[in-house]
């Protein structure tokens, strides 16, 4: 039952062949019995209440698509009734009173909520081994890292904890975990989902999407995440382009004279050649499926991480200030006076990789500094987006490359290094830096004995308001492929 995708086990539920209730609680045991960590906080009391009403929808003919369909939450949406802890000591203990307006949404389509998944702290990191409640174990392989910063959600997908989950994309955090779990992901164009009620890491950045084991269950999710909301300043109107919109309406359109931008940058130093083999592979399938391969040139990929990591910690040291031990969170026991307690709480909830980007951010945010580095990013930002229209104007109608330069490293491996951590995130920060939809999907595995069962994922970036378009391509793709039916062992 567990490898269903979404698509078939709503047939199942809509037929009547199953019950939520019996949907759920099979997955709430896989959860219990799971050694993976992907889980931060479960409630079958909770859950199982979802499931009736599920139930209760069916038999009265009201259900919808997804209705009686579970799914995982990151840790970043704040929900009612379950822990919100953003991965954080700040937040340990803290309860929401109301619903990220995507969990809201998934409610109303009658989904069930199976728990909150892990992720890095404040969604920081590239492995999720900076949350404060120890790191996913990769269901592939134990020993390494899932990704991040949602890796929780993609962990969950891939050892067939849920059968959907959110997840949230600042530089590349559904796409690369995605790919080194094997699944598919996709990140929406900046503003078509909701930000309400999803703790703020990088504003201008951040952007909710689903992680699904098939690019037609993401289609699904997608129908009811994305869509204007008022109470998120960010939301683009339907005026602007964001209009709810049927995302599986393309999914069996051929891709004869697609033109497929393949940009030198990507398959540069550093490229791993196990994974450049995977994805070379992955193009020419797409060539027998009708797409002609056009050589394009992204010039500014090289300068998409030190401009992201000016940013997105100048706007992570504005958004985290809220954490200062009066209203809500993490306090100190002990301090001297106010200075002191803001000190202390800070220092004692954070972890070490918030406090280097809250420092950093601070930092380019300072008088003197300003003009210097935050303003000239934020320039060098615009010429990464140009860079992209020069290519869709002309030249090609999406772009495909690897997701990241290796397949998932082993534990602790980058932990002593910041640097190589962000060094991982080369081929997807760009699209984040431009908002530009784009997502994973599996290829592949690396290579040797080491990375024989570590997967590989192809990234498909397109322009602004073409996910539906990108989901065609990954569904066609996944139709002759089943890089996306395999599961790890004992799954």
């Amino acid at each position: 039952m567990h490898n269903k995708t979404i698509k078939e086990l709503s047939a199942l539920l809509h037929a009547k062949q199953i019950s939520s209730t019996e949907l759920t609680r099979h997955y709430l045991g896989r959860i219990e019995a799971s050694g993976h960590n992907a889980f931060l906080h479960v409630d079958p009391e909770l859950t199982l209440a979802q499931a009736a009403a599920a139930d209760a929808r069916i038999a009265e003919g009201t259900a919808g698509p997804l209705t009686g369909v579970p799914i995982a939450h990151k840790d970043i949406f704040v929900t009612r009734g379950w822990r919100t802890t953003a991965g954080s000591k700040m937040l340990a203990n803290y309860v929401s009173p109301f619903d990220a307006t995507v969990v809201e949404r998934f409610n109303s389509a009658g989904m069930v909520t199976l728990g909150k998944v892990n992720l890095d702290e404040f969604a920081m990191g590239s492995s999720n081994e900076n949350s404060a409640f120890a790191p996913v174990h990769n269901p592939w392989d134990a020993q390494a890292v899932p990704g991040g910063s949602s890796g929780g959600s993609a962990a969950a997908i891939a050892a067939r904890l849920a059968p959907a989950a959110t997840a949230t994309d600042t530089g590349g955090s559904i796409r690369q975990p995605a790919a080194f779990c094997g699944v598919t992901g996709i990140k929406p164009t900046y503003g078509r989902v909701s930000r309400f009620g999803m703790i703020a890491f990088a504003s201008s950045l951040d952007q909710g999407g689903p992680i699904a084991q098939t690019a037609e269950d993401c289609a699904l999710l997608l129908n009811d995440m994305v869509g204007h909301d008022v109470r998120d300043s960010t939301s683009l109107t339907p005026e602007q382009g964001n209009l709810q919109e049927d995302f599986t309406r393309e999914l069996n359109q051929p891709l004869t004279g697609l033109r497929i931008g393949v940009p030198s940058e990507y398959f540069g130093e550093g490229l791993a050649s196990d994974v450049e083999a995977a994805v070379r592979a992955a193009l020419e399938q797409f060539v027998k499926l009708g797409a002609t391969l056009v050589d394009i040139s992204l010039p500014k990929t090289s300068l998409s991480i030190p401009t992201y990591y000016i940013i997105a910690p100048a706007e992570a040291s504005s958004n985290l200030s809220r954490f200062d031990g009066v209203r809500y969170g993490h306090r100190a026991s002990e301090y001297k006076d106010l200075q002191d307690m803001y000190k202390k709480t800070r220092a004692e909830g954070f972890g070490r990789e918030v406090q280097r980007r809250i420092m950093v951010g601070t930092y380019v945010l300072c008088h003197g500094y300003y003009d210097a580095y935050y303003v000239q990013a934020q320039k060098i930002r615009r010429l990464i987006a140009d860079d992209f229209q020069a290519a869709f104007a002309d030249k090609c109608d999406v772009i495909m490359g690897p997701v990241a330069p290796t397949v998932a490293w082993d534990l602790g491996d980058k932990a002593n290094d910041p640097v190589a951590n962000y060094l991982a995130d080369i081929y997807t920060l760009s699209t984040s830096l431009a908002g530009l939809p784009g997502m994973s999907i599996p290829c592949g595995f690396g290579q040797g004995e080491k990375n024989a069962k570590r997967p590989v994922g192809l990234q498909i970036i397109g322009n602004y308001f073409a996910e539906a378009k990108l989901l065609n391509i990954a569904h066609q793709y996944q139709q002759v492929t089943d890089w996306h039916q395999r599961a790890p062992d004992g799954v």
